[in-house]
Order: C-alpha cells, then sequence, then structure tokens
C-alpha cells in the first residue's frame, strides 16, 4: 500500500459545519485519482460505484438517452455497453464488478415483475460487496453504515408492524439479530456501542435534524477510525465521505427529504420485495 504524503498534505481542511468547501468530488476524480495505485484506485472505486449504481438505475428505467448528473467509475456509454452485454449474456468482463453483472442478471430474470424495489436490490448487492473489501477500512465503514440504515429501517417496521425480516438487508451478525430477535433492543444494545444513539435519532420527528445527527455520527466515525492512517488511502478515502456529506447537505431540499421518508414508508407497507 502506498503513502500520499504531498497529496494529502495538499488537501484542505473539511468542518462538518464548516459549509461548503472549495475542493469537490469531481476535482478530487480528476487531479488526485489518476495519482493512485492500481490497488489503492479499487478502494476510491467503491465510493464511486454508488454513483455508476444511480446511474445505471436511471438507464434502466429512462433508456440510453440520458445525461449522468454525476460521473463514477464508467460513462453512459460504458454502462450502456455492460447492461446490454449482461442483457445478451455474455461472459463478465474483468472491469465490471460482480455485484452489478449478478444484479443485471437478477434483473433481466425478474424485469416484468412490478413487487420489486430496484434501488434497494442493487443496495443490498452493493453493500454486500463492499462490506467484503480487502481493504479493512473500507469494509468496515459499509458495515457500519449498513447496520445503521438496517437498525433504522428496522425500527420503522416494528413502528408499524411489518415484517421486520423482510425489510433488513446484508447477511452479518446485526442483520440476523435484528431478523430473529424479538428483543426490545433486537439483542444488540449491548454489542453496538451506536445502538443506543441511532434509537433515539430514530424518534427525532425533525426529518432534517434527525439526518443532521446521523451524519455526525457518521462523520465522528471517520474521525475516530482513521486516527492512525496518516497519509494512506485510508485518509483520501475519509476526505471524499466527508466532501460528500457535506455536498449532500449543501444541496438537501427538506421537501424532497421527506417525500423519500414517505415512499420508504410506502414501500414498506406495500410488501415490496427487497431481493
Amino acid at each position: 500500500m502506498s503513502n500520499y504524503y504531498c497529496l494529502v498534505a495538499g488537501l484542505p481542511d473539511v468542518d462538518f459545519d464548516g459549509g461548503k468547501c472549495n475542493f469537490s468530488i469531481e476535482r478530487f476524480r480528476e487531479d488526485i485519482y489518476p495519482e493512485l495505485s492500481k490497488e489503492d484506485s479499487h478502494c476510491i472505486d467503491t465510493f464511486f460505484y454508488a454513483w455508476d449504481n444511480e446511474n445505471m438505475l436511471r438507464v434502466l428505467s429512462e433508456g440510453n438517452d440520458i445525461e449522468l448528473s454525476r460521473k463514477g467509475c464508467f460513462s453512459l456509454e460504458e454502462l450502456v455497453d455492460i447492461i446490454g452485454s449482461v442483457k445478451e449474456g455474455d461472459s463478465r468482463k474483468n472491469e465490471i464488478p460482480l455485484y452489478m453483472y449478478d444484479f443485471l442478471a437478477y434483473y433481466f430474470e425478474n424485469e416484468a415483475r412490478e413487487d420489486i424495489i430496484w434501488s434497494d436490490v442493487l443496495s443490498r448487492y452493493y453493500f454486500d460487496y463492499a462490506t467484503k473489501s480487502s481493504n479493512g477500512f473500507v469494509a468496515a465503514w459499509f458495515e457500519y453504515n449498513l447496520n445503521m440504515n438496517n437498525i433504522l429501517v428496522a425500527l420503522l417496521a416494528r413502528k408499524y408492524k411489518m415484517n421486520v425480516a423482510e425489510c433488513v438487508i446484508g447477511d452479518n451478525e446485526v442483520a440476523e439479530s435484528l431478523r430473529t430477535s424479538g428483543a426490545r433492543d433486537f439483542g444488540l444494545g449491548n454489542s453496538l456501542d451506536y445502538f443506543d444513539s441511532v434509537v433515539r435519532l430514530s424518534e427525532n420527528d425533525d426529518f432534517r435534524e434527525r439526518e443532521h445527527m446521523l451524519d455526525e455520527l457518521r462523520w465522528k466515525w471517520l474521525e475516530d477510525n482513521s486516527v492512525f492512517n496518516y497519509f494512506t488511502v485510508e485518509r483520501l478515502f475519509v476526505f471524499l465521505q466527508k466532501l460528500d456529506i457535506i455536498a449532500r447537505w449543501s444541496l438537501l431540499d427538506e421537501t424532497k427529504g421527506m417525500q423519500k421518508y414517505n415512499e420508504l414508508i410506502e414501500g414498506l407497507k406495500s410488501g415490496a420485495v427487497l431481493a
């Protein structure tokens, strides 16, 4: 694993409540990404695949004549080629992440079904891939987010008297406890040091305030767990995640946020399949 003394030293400081940063994710993609080793670029790719996921779903639902809002690792032409290749049953090319190939294969086998939330299915494949990253820090970050999301969804499902097991994704110990435990804390209160914090935040009816505090927890995790990563790719990964949080808040519209929240509830109530 390489050290990136000059790259890290040249990064600006970013603060959670410090407003916009004059260094964008797109600039990172153009200026810093090309300087990474092949092994380290794979770690950073995991971050950008989230954008590819959004773009791929848009191509599947809207067709090829779209303009990508954010560029991940693949261009529109490359995504169209990937989708077409899987649809035709071609063998997977090495540059296509396995989870994308598996998702698309599942998609084309079940395309006619109307009871599936495709974004959630793709999230399941993506998190399964990311939590098994060869980079321990990256894997731990995605598992932390998977656990937080699953806890929030499980609490929501329990509140509306829905089947928790059908709403949780992933196959780690936390997901299994959420699916099987009838305890008030799902048996996780003593094993996850952030469980009580997530529960308290889930009870906050102010959407914007709740999301802000959840991102504070994520920000704190990034800082606490990267203390000894000084000039490594992990430090660059943390910087990217922080930029993403800041960018998301600069664009967040409370009305749209509540709409997304209500769509989640309706999706759970309808019994739509997650995978």
